[in-house]
């Protein structure tokens, strides 16, 4: 098992990893009857995708002695209806302006990026934008 979640009423759940033991919380947004206090389950998924590209980037980076500590990455949920799902997720990578990499390198690890696990995971109707800003 990976997860242990318990709902604790008014729309917020706690999630414990219980390798780790670490905890988060989840929150029904305020567009949804929600206090949107914490990530909403929705959230979770797209940050979810956006730590995967950056992880499975960085690993492969590792083997190409790239380091690719200090990447921020921005976020932004499209939800749509009927029914009621995220649309659209936009992420935009912004790596360090030290960071000079030659073509076949950010080819190589945009590929990456483009398909990690949790990229492969979604349905393919949800449309996905990601920016790499070298």
């Amino acid at each position: 098992m990976t997860a242990s979640i318990i709902y604790k009423g008014d729309l917020r759940c706690e999630c414990t990893h219980l390798q780790s033991g670490t905890q988060i919380e989840t929150d029904a947004p305020t567009d949804n009857r929600g206090k949107g206090e914490r990530f909403s389950p929705t959230d979770t998924l797209c940050v979810a995708l956006a730590t995967c590209i950056v992880t499975t980037m960085a690993l492969k980076a590792n083997d190409m002695n790239i380091n690719l500590a200090g990447t921020k990455i921005d976020v932004t949920k499209h939800m749509i209806a009927d029914p009621r799902r995220i649309g659209k997720i936009d992420i935009v990578l912004h790596f360090d302006s030290i960071l000079h990499l030659e073509e076949k390198d950010k080819t190589i690890l945009k590929r990456v990026g483009d398909n990690c696990p949790v990229a492969k995971s979604l349905h393919p109707n949800l449309e996905i934008d990601i920016t790499y800003n070298w």
